[in-house]
């Protein structure tokens, strides 16, 4: 039976993604980021076309690279201004029934304690339909934004997040026993506190005590991504990540990384399909590849090369402001920078020009295009997964929502009649609709590490 093809939308709540200019674009509703209604259009698309997710990329760092400051960024409007996609997610869900929704969020920035507290109470009001993209944070400008001096480097990052990880698994799994909740209104109890515990962390880089301000949601640990392709990413992601994010723009670059992470999570003592793979693709899709050729061509013309450049300067840390365009692009590895990114580049086959790839990613980013037909585009995504074995893509645009809706409208029909796209949602919470599993993470994930032992816990005693 051919594997079934997953699809979450790629966004970011703010006016430009990953298509510098446009936003400009007469059938773009880009601008009306700041509104409930563009939202609501934009999940019931998606939940249309049975994505898994509305997957929405987020950061509080500002593109202040390029030029030495955020002038570009700001008139351009890339990636700024950024709102805080938590606040999207109560009015999303009660417009939708099954779509689920992945926030990203930094483990750099704030204490595991505040974090685990409103994952969980998303994970509540979605019915078990929340994910966190776990990130670490790559923004100098973010760092100094919360009162610290500079970035941590990147492996120490991912030191952090570890015991991030580790910390908020004991507040989402350890915290409330299974049936600690009572809700009796007879015997006025509305929990039992024997089988309530108070967690205690002491680590390298949290220290907290408390009890898990929220009663456990419907998965407890709300679904995992992660989107870091480093050598320290993968290890994150074969000891954590539920579905991982990838960027690569060849098959031969994701193929090699996703058999590199299904091996370590299998040494890990993991089941390296309790992982998926989603790439990152751009479609654009017409009745004939005329069509489809002639909506490139027309997208072309609204570009803005200079948002572009300063888009990358901030994934990168490299200030391209300093070079020509037509100069080499610059291999320099920093850790205020997407380290994966540079290595791409660096190991590529082909030398790039710093025109070449701004060229190549000025529509959707870094990943690959898709153009034609709808029997074209199908036969591309198949092609895809058949020789990475990833399991499906994040679906970025050129323009929204028509990208998403040209892709529901064109696209799944063809993949649904191939037998390799679903034609419904499976019932449950989010991680039950993609694994078909059970809510919570299965015993060989971290998390269940962190389950509490009633009979070694201590008992939560009210104050004197």
């Amino acid at each position: 039976m051919p594997k079934q093809i997953r699809v979450n939308g790629f966004a970011i709540h703010a006016p430009v993604h990953l298509s510098p200019g446009l936003w400009t674009h007469p059938r773009d509703r880009s601008l009306e980021f700041n509104t409930l209604d563009y939202w609501i259009d934009v999940a019931r698309i998606m939940e249309r076309g049975k994505f898994d997710a509305l997957f929405i990329a987020d950061g509080i760092g500002i593109h202040d690279i390029y030029g030495g400051n955020a002038d570009v960024a700001l008139r351009s409007g890339v990636q700024v201004p950024k709102y805080d996609p938590m606040l999207l997610v109560s009015a999303l869900a009660n417009a939708t029934e099954h779509l689920g929704f992945g926030i990203t969020a930094s483990v750099s920035y704030e204490p595991p304690f505040t974090l685990a507290r409103r994952f969980s109470t998303l994970d509540h009001l979605t019915g078990g339909r929340i994910a966190w993209n776990v990130v670490t944070g790559y923004s100098a400008a973010a760092s100094r934004a919360v009162g610290r001096p500079g970035i941590n480097a990147h492996d120490l990052r991912y030191d952090i997040a570890d015991e991030f990880l580790e910390a908020v698994y004991k507040l989402w799994e350890g915290s409330w026993e299974d049936g600690a909740v009572l809700r009796d209104k007879v015997g006025r109890a509305f929990a039992d506190p024997s089988k309530i515990h108070r967690i205690e962390h002491r680590g390298e880089h949290f220290q907290f005590e408390a009890i898990h301000l929220v009663d456990p949601s419907p998965q407890r640990t709300p679904f995992l991504f992660q989107a870091g392709a480093s050598n320290r990413g993968r290890e994150f992601a074969a000891s954590h990540a539920e579905a991982v994010f990838l960027g690569d723009s060849s098959k031969a670059a994701a193929a090699a990384t996703v058999a590199d992470i299904r091996r370590r999570a299998t040494a890990r003592g993991r089941d390296p399909y309790d992982i998926r793979f989603y790439g990152l693709i751009t479609v654009i899709v017409g009745a004939t590849e005329a069509e489809a050729q002639a909506k490139l061509a027309d997208y072309l013309g609204y570009v803005d090369h200079e948002g572009a450049l300063a888009l990358f300067s901030g994934w990168t840390g490299i200030d391209l402001s300093a070079y020509a365009l037509d100069d080499p692009f610059p291999i320099i590895r920093k850790d205020n920078a997407v380290t994966s990114m540079i290595d791409a580049f660096a190991h590529s086959e082909k030398a790039w020009t710093i025109r070449e790839v701004i060229e190549h990613t000025t529509i959707g980013g870094r990943g690959p295009l898709a153009i034609g037909s709808p029997e074209q585009v199908a036969d591309e995504l198949q092609a895809w997964v058949a020789e990475t074995d990833i399991d499906g893509f994040n679906l970025s645009y050129a323009i929204t929502p028509d990208g998403y809706a040209d892709f529901v409208d064109l696209v799944v029909p063809e993949l649904q009649r191939r037998g390799v796209y679903p034609t419904d949602y499976a019932p449950g919470t989010l991680r039950e609709k993609v694994f078909g599993k059970a809510a919570r993470l299965p015993e060989a994930h971290p998390a269940a590490r962190q389950r509490v032992q009633p009979a070694a816990a201590a008992r939560v005693t009210a104050p004197a």
